[in-house]
């Protein structure tokens, strides 16, 4: 999340009409309006290693896989995740906003994970349609899904490890989620993977 609109606070009609003729993605919490800070190289690979693989997965189901410019409500709440699938019919006539995810994943910074832990979690897990909510640390490889049929407990993924998506029946590796980047993690784990392939 990043700097507060010039207007602070408006309602939900007037922030909609106001997103709807800003070139600017503003996301709205709690009757306020902020800007949406750019995303580092990292967090755009990994959103779009996301994205891609669960678009080829789910290739011919009726689920689809959508990016950071497709707005979700989530109680009075307008946010724009990084990658979102939406699996259900949505009886809302609106090609910019959706109401009924399935998955949703936020890709952490240092600048949004207070509110993807916090504000974003909690106005998540009340849609009544999602079923798994995931967050990927982008300076680390580590993954954490909450998932419905689990109470929203969490389960944490890392490299050398697949994670199953139950909600979209879709398997993905870690690997694959951070395929691109370059961190201490994946050095470490690269050069075990080295070692372990010379022995």
């Amino acid at each position: 999340m990043g700097k507060t609109a010039e207007k602070l606070a408006m309602s939900a009609e007037e922030y909609l009409q106001f997103q709807r003729d800003s070139d600017v993605k503003y996301q709205f919490i709690d009757d306020q309006v902020y800007a949406m800070a750019g995303g580092s190289e990292e967090h755009n690979i990994i959103s779009l290693n996301m994205a891609a693989e669960l678009r080829h997965a789910l290739k011919g189901s009726n689920c689809t896989p959508f990016i950071a410019d497709m707005m979700v409500k989530a109680g009075g709440n307008y946010f724009y995740p990084d990658v979102s699938v939406i699996c259900e019919p949505d009886d809302k006539d609106d090609r910019y906003l959706k109401h009924a995810p399935t998955l949703i994943a936020e890709v952490l910074s240092k600048s949004t994970r207070r509110i993807d832990l916090g504000k974003k979690k909690l106005a998540f897990i009340n849609i009544p349609s999602l079923q798994e909510y995931v967050l990927i640390e982008q300076d680390k490889c580590e993954i954490e899904v909450f998932r419905r049929k689990d109470n929203w407990a969490s389960t944490y993924y890392f490299l050398g490890d697949q994670i199953t998506f139950e909600s979209i029946d879709v398997t993905l590796t870690v690997e694959d989620i951070y395929a691109g980047i370059n961190n201490a993690d994946i050095t470490k784990y690269l050069k075990q993977m080295s070692e372990q392939a010379a022995n």
